[in-house]
């Protein structure tokens, strides 16, 4: 057995003081012992790690690549997702492995042991299918097989290009599929990721309101009865108009009348719901998939977290355009927009826990339930999703409890991290990827000959 001794570490019944955390061959964690003798690996600080709930991994590529405003002094969401296009044009199932690899890699150094691959680049330019319909989802499973992260896999359906049911053109052809061709990639992913550990996932993305249509919709959940479904909603103004006209009711509001909507879903973004909209979410159990940084890189909106959090809603975190990677930062930049809007600190701290407590394992039970991943505990049973900080850091001397999360999430940054271990597997040592070096390389090539084609 991997036998993990840390200095103190966060388990189900608060901070514990000379832990002892032993992970069977399966990835699984076996036992757990308070004021054990030093043995095994040792830490300073160990946590339960989230799950990144929503990438794109494909994207990573494309940061720091759309600051400039151009002509138009309205630029915004529209005026990315058109460059976003163009970027994918170029992009061969060499490409997409290598890039899912560096950005896998980068999550796991920024503290995530699992990551939900929201994928809807299926096809070669122009529509056109592989041979192998799931060519382009293998190269996300090969991506995981490297960088060892914990995989849940969402091949996305995309049906059309607006409620209007318009066509699909350019770079979205590359998107598109009917729903006996979803069926057929949804199939060929599936085996496909039998080549990963057993903690890797499969699930469903119908992509949005916009994208797809009711039936599809229904169709797609259906090949996923048992496992998550993840959607796109109510990300802009725009969306939410253009479902209005089509539907005559809001993406939420519509969303939950018409589909069965519980814990195996994860709704992406939701920044814009009126309050009714945000109380019955969050008593539908689903999982709010927050990403506050790319949320406020395309300038989304901020979603309605004092009242989803009073109304007993459930959340997690997701770097999904991962123009900027980061564990502490996600949730910095959620509270910081929480105070922003409401005017006052302190929003997601309670009676019993901090700030950075309460933050931290919200992001611990969103990420478990949208990943479908037993995790986010330190308890036996759960996958040894692990994370370690050390406390040889200025911000942390002294600190102790909860003060521990405040001052990595308020005042520290994912240099803390130095270790991460998915279902077992130790991914990064002394706060880098031991294939940092080959996924590193490999990323810069791809990037330099993309950069080259723009």
């Amino acid at each position: 057995m991997t036998k993990i001794w840390a200095k103190t570490a966060l388990l189900p019944d608060g901070w514990q003081d000379d832990v002892l955390v032993q992970i069977d061959t399966a990835g699984q964690i076996a036992s757990v012992r308070k004021n054990a003798p030093k043995q095994g690996d040792t830490v300073d600080i160990l946590l339960a790690s989230p799950g990144n709930l929503h990438s794109h991994s494909f994207q990573r590529a494309m940061a720091g690549m759309t600051e400039s405003r151009g002509e138009d002094p309205t630029d915004s969401f529209w005026s990315w997702r058109k460059l976003m296009y163009q970027f994918v044009e170029n992009l061969t199932p060499d490409d997409v492995r290598a890039i899912a690899a560096f950005q896998q890699m980068e999550t796991l150094e920024a503290g995530f042991a699992s990551s939900a691959e929201f994928h809807y680049l299926h096809h070669q330019t122009g529509g056109r299918s592989y041979d192998n319909i799931a060519e382009l989802s293998e190269a996300i499973i090969a991506g995981a097989s490297q960088s060892g992260i914990g995989l849940t896999h969402l091949p996305v359906l995309y049906q059309r290009g607006g409620c209007d049911d318009r066509a699909l053109t350019g770079g979205q052809l590359r998107f598109g599929n009917d729903i006996d061709r979803y069926a057929k990639l949804y199939e060929a992913a599936k085996r496909a990721l039998s080549e990963l550990p057993p903690d890797a996932r499969i699930g469903v993305a119908p992509h949005s309101l916009r994208a797809v249509d009711p039936h599809g919709l229904r169709a797609a959940a259906s090949l996923a009865s048992k496992s998550v479904k993840h959607i796109h909603i109510a990300e802009q103004q725009a969306e939410v108009d253009q479902v209005m006209e089509a539907y005559g009711a809001r993406p939420v509001e519509w969303l939950l009348e018409n589909v069965d909507v519980d814990e195996s879903w994860c709704l992406v973004h939701a920044t814009q719901m009126l309050p009714d909209e945000t109380r019955a979410l969050a008593r539908s159990g689903a999982v709010a998939g927050l990403c506050p940084i790319t949320e406020s890189n395309l300038g989304d909106g901020i979603f309605d977290g004092v009242r989803y959090q009073e109304a007993g809603g459930t959340f997690g975190i997701g770097s999904d355009s991962n123009v900027y990677i980061s564990l502490s930062e996600e949730l910095r930049t959620l509270e910081y927009s929480q105070r922003l809007q409401t005017r006052r600190r302190v929003v997601y701290g309670d009676a019993e826990r901090s700030c950075g407590r309460a933050l931290y394992e919200g992001a611990l039970k969103g990420g478990a339930l949208a990943t479908g991943r037993r995790s986010g505990r330190i308890e036996a049973g759960f996958l040894a999703d692990l994370v370690a900080l050390s406390a040889d850091q200025v911000n942390l001397l002294g600190q102790t409890g909860d003060g521990i999360l405040d001052a990595f999430i308020f005042a520290g940054n994912d240099g803390y991290i130095s270790d991460v271990w998915s279902a077992g597997r130790h991914r990064v040592k002394n706060g880098r990827h031991i294939k940092h070096a080959a996924i590193k390389a490999a990323y810069v090539t791809t990037l330099q000959r993309l950069k080259s084609q723009l």
